[in-house]
């Protein structure tokens, strides 16, 4: 059985058939979009609003062409239906098309959908919890990529690959101004004296789909939540701090650059939002359509 799948402008094919053009604007210039979602029991949770996401960002960075949600969602559904796996992660990319001189006046988007195996963190990693860097670089505001899922996405990795050479997991970005953005590959969150906050997407950072099922769900629970600039050393005097992304959900962070946060353990407010979390992702998907 064939478990992981591409789709390429509506083509579903394996992944070693795949091909685009070496004229994509993706590859020669990284003008291009991407999301990468995570299917539960044959459902990506929460699917329309990370499209809705690339889409926004496709307007706002004054693409020619807007790619269609329901496109895109077809395209998703067909990689996932086409894997039979309970759950996948799956990736979502979006290039603004050949670059090659066709009878086109505006290119036809690339839209490539994968639906493949693992990308699942370690359950070792909820139980201890994760320790992050610093970064050296800093977030620019007057970057107009800043905010977006872009492709041109070598700095986030570069920063990470230093994380883990360091031996932690994840690097904290702050901004030009010293406030605290994001992570490399995550938003993040810090809890103190039982209230929740975490940066504003006006710094700007970039609008999670997990970030506001966070705060949505902290809504839910009577949790004191809000968006609020933060300095390094807020995190630092955090009583709990944690990270989120599609793949990850809710890690917790127990370090950053050696200093231990809060009790260098898991937090219990930490575990009830992961818990509800949880909770959510089982009540959308659990009746899976494709």
């Amino acid at each position: 059985m064939v478990r992981e799948w591409v789709s390429i402008n509506g083509r579903l094919m394996q992944p070693e058939q795949a091909q685009i053009s070496a004229f994509d604007a993706g590859l020669l210039q990284g003008v291009g979009l991407f999301e990468t979602m995570r299917a539960y029991q044959g459902r990506v949770f929460r699917a329309r609003r990370h499209l809705e996401r690339l889409a926004k960002s496709a307007q706002t960075l004054g693409w020619s062409s807007i790619p269609e949600i329901d496109r895109m969602n077809e395209q998703l559904c067909q990689v996932v239906n086409a894997t039979e796996l309970a759950d996948a992660r799956v990736r979502l990319t979006v290039t603004t098309g050949t670059l090659r001189p066709s009878e086109r006046e505006t290119p036809e988007l690339t839209i490539l959908a994968t639906a493949v195996t693992g990308g699942l963190y370690p359950p070792e990693l909820y139980a201890r919890g994760i320790s992050m860097t610093v970064s050296r670089w800093r977030q620019n505001p007057f970057d107009p990529l800043t905010g977006h899922k872009a492709v041109s996405y070598f700095s986030r990795l570069a920063s990470l690959r230093e994380a883990h050479a360091a031996g932690a997991m994840e690097s904290l970005w702050l901004t030009i101004d010293n406030e605290v953005a994001e992570g490399a590959i995550s938003n993040v969150f810090i809890v103190k004296d039982g209230a929740l906050r975490t940066p504003p997407t006006d710094l700007p950072v970039l609008p999670g789909v997990t970030r506001a099922t966070v705060l949505e769900l902290a809504g839910h629970l009577g949790i004191p939540a809000a968006e609020q600039r933060l300095q390094l050393e807020d995190v630092l005097d955090a009583d709990e701090v944690f990270v989120t992304n599609s793949m990850m959900e809710l890690l917790s962070v127990i370090g950053v650059d050696q200093h231990a946060i809060g009790s260098g353990k898991p937090g219990a407010l930490t575990r009830r939002l992961h818990e509800a979390y949880g909770e959510c992702v089982r009540r959308e998907c659990s009746n899976a359509q494709g």
